[in-house]
């Protein structure tokens, strides 16, 4: 019998199961807030790391950081193919069609496919907040690596505590990207990023806290976090 690799085992098997809810966002640019129905899904628990990029991709960006760290200088685009890869590795559908803009306007989501995907910005904050109302989920230099206790360093997932559902580092290490359009009318194809990272200072370390960039863009404390439906 044909042995399945570990880290199909280790994603597949750890994801966490989220019930349906609702969540409020806010956008503090505009002042605006709207409320989002959430179903239910399945999320890890960490983002996913150089190792687990490595293995589905070949390759890694370049970096002195561990292979129990965030993957980083990992764009939008990037995220997405490595979700059609990990889908198809694990004998599911990708819920991803791309084409060749360079902007990724081309790129459909299929979120009834059984594949790997990125969150939606509700689903990412639903997640994040785990039923609790405040600016983040527990005390920051517990549950978080932010730039007043990482050294300015990106560490190893789970090394601080997870929140209610059992997720580790949704506030700070590094950024999420999402699978939503920021605004459309005025940043075109820009994609939502959420969480925080160990570069920042506490007030973008907070469970609302949006921000926006190109597809294109790779950063050092800029990654991503698998999501399921269910």
């Amino acid at each position: 019998m044909k042995r399945e690799p570990a880290f199909r085992r280790s994603v597949a098997g750890s994801m966490v199961a989220l019930p349906p809810g609702e969540i409020v966002l806010r956008d503090e640019g505009t002042r605006t807030n709207w409320r989002a129905e959430v179903g239910a899904f399945l999320l890890a628990p960490v983002p996913v790391t150089r190792e687990l990029y490595g293995a589905v991709t070949g390759g890694t960006p370049s970096s002195p950081a561990g292979p129990r760290t965030p993957v980083t200088e990992v764009s939008w685009k990037d995220a997405v193919r490595f979700c059609n890869l990990l889908s198809r590795a694990d004998g599911l559908t990708p819920c991803y069609t791309t084409g060749d803009d360079p902007d990724g306007r081309d790129v459909v989501c299929d979120a009834e496919a059984d594949g790997y995907r990125l969150p939606s910005e509700a689903e990412w904050e639903y997640a994040c907040r785990a039923g609790t109302s405040g600016i983040r989920y527990g005390e920051l230099d517990e549950i978080a690596w932010h730039r007043g206790n990482s050294g300015e360093a990106v560490h190893e997932v789970a090394t601080r505590a997870p929140n209610a559902w059992g997720l580790h580092d949704m506030i700070g290490n590094v950024w999420e990207w999402c699978r939503d359009l920021y605004d459309p009318r005025v940043y075109g194809p820009y994609r939502v990023f959420r969480g925080g990272g160990a570069h920042d200072p506490p007030r973008a370390c907070r469970a609302s806290c949006r921000r926006k960039s190109h597809p294109t863009l790779r950063i050092d404390d800029l990654g991503f976090r698998l999501a399921r439906s269910r």
